[in-house]
């Protein structure tokens, strides 16, 4: 099928919620995607952060492979080997409580959200500028942009929006806040890293009135910063974090973790999810998280990110360099349009990035990505500086 039948189907039939680029994938390996013309991408987004292993994995591939021809379903009624283990795997790697397993990062945010309400219930939530935690409407609730949550309003109550300043959070939470949620470094709005005072500063505040601090890792976590969690290299543990996208080595999953705090807050009936926890993508997740916990491959992603960020400053559109690990971005220079520069990249160097923003370009290669890769992807986005050829 055609590229112009593809986009024939789509707006005929499929809700336009996406401005796809004019590229059919149809492969990928490593750091690596062919289109349907058989031309060869190198990919420095990995699905948004999904695929930290790489494309079709061997190992992921093979789990996934083996666990499909022997059980596809069962529903959480019964005990699969695959979810236990995921599940006692996830705690053991991070906060040591236990764990619930569901099907995206915006499920896992919502049931973080369900467990600390359950917790103190009536509580406010506590979310600051910039954050972004998912389009469901508990997660869309904790996502304070105007222009995601305008169009759906009104939206669940009891959110509290505070400036990314210490004093202003410790200020905001009270006897009445049942949780402060924050991601250690913001995706969505530009790769924006929080301070350590700051989350210094929630932690002591919710240890002070008796309120959760939570974590969402769902973009940073599973590696992406060159510790397995982002909290690890800040100095504080949350009460409780949620993990998807790359946990699932391309699969998707979600998980909610908590400390022994909340381990036994949920009781039986308070939440659950038909799909949650399958066989199939829960032996993907135990391949993805082993591979994610090597402490050689951390110790790669901390070099090669200081690689990509030196090689990033230099561009000549590039102003400031942010982030962390494998997780940065770039701001451009007055008068550059970053989906205008993605664009470019994508349809004439075949280098897959992404724009947060008008100025703001996006960067999260596979974390398996090679320094040739590196010095490969900086050529191709050099070669963007010259004027854009006709096309």
């Amino acid at each position: 099928m055609s590229l112009a039948e593809l986009q024939a189907l789509e707006r005929a039939h499929a809700i336009p919620t996406y401005v796809r680029y004019p590229v059919e994938f149809v492969r990928g390996s490593g750091c690596k995607l062919w289109d349907a013309d058989g031309n060869e991408y190198l990919d420095f987004l990995a699905g948004i952060s999904v695929l930290n292993v790489g494309h079709c994995h061997s190992r992921v591939v093979r789990a996934v492979c083996e666990q499909a021809g022997r059980l596809l379903h069962a529903t959480n009624l019964y005990y699969t080997a695959p979810a236990m283990e995921l599940s006692a795997r996830l705690a053991e790697s991070s906060l040591g409580g236990k764990v619930f397993l569901c099907n995206s990062g915006a499920e896992a945010n919502e049931a973080a959200i369900k467990l600390v309400r359950r917790a103190r219930p009536g509580g406010d939530v506590v979310v600051v500028q910039d954050a972004f935690h998912g389009r469901t409407y508990g997660a869309l609730s904790a996502t304070p942009q105007e222009s995601k949550q305008a169009p759906f309003a009104p939206l669940v109550p009891g959110f509290v929006v505070v400036a990314k300043d210490p004093a202003a959070l410790e200020a905001a939470v009270t006897e009445r806040t049942a949780a402060v949620l924050l991601e250690p470094i913001q995706g969505e709005t530009g790769i924006n890293v929080l301070s350590e005072e700051l989350l210094h500063a929630a932690r002591e505040a919710c240890d002070r009135v008796g309120a959760a601090l939570v974590f969402d890792e769902i973009q940073c976590g599973m590696g992406r910063t060159g510790s397995l969690w982002a909290y690890e290299q800040t100095g504080v543990v949350p009460y409780a974090m949620t993990s998807a996208k790359a946990l699932g080595g391309g699969l998707p999953i979600g998980a909610l973790v908590t400390g022994e705090r909340l381990a036994d807050v949920f009781q039986s009936g308070d939440h659950g999810s038909t799909f949650a926890g399958g066989p199939v993508v829960a032996s993907a997740a135990l391949v993805a998280l082993e591979i994610c916990s090597d402490p050689e491959l951390l110790a790669h992603v901390r070099e090669l990110g200081e690689r990509l960020r030196a090689g990033l400053g230099s561009l000549p559109y590039a102003v400031s360099v942010r982030g962390r690990g494998l997780m940065l971005a770039i701001d451009l220079a007055h008068g550059v349009s970053a989906p205008a520069l993605a664009r470019r990249a994508l349809l004439e160097q075949r280098l897959v990035v992404n724009a947060t923003g008008p100025r703001t370009v996006r960067f999260l290669p596979p974390l398996v990505a090679l320094d040739a890769d590196v010095d490969e992807a900086l050529a191709r986005l050099g070669a963007l500086a010259e004027e854009p050829r006709a096309r």
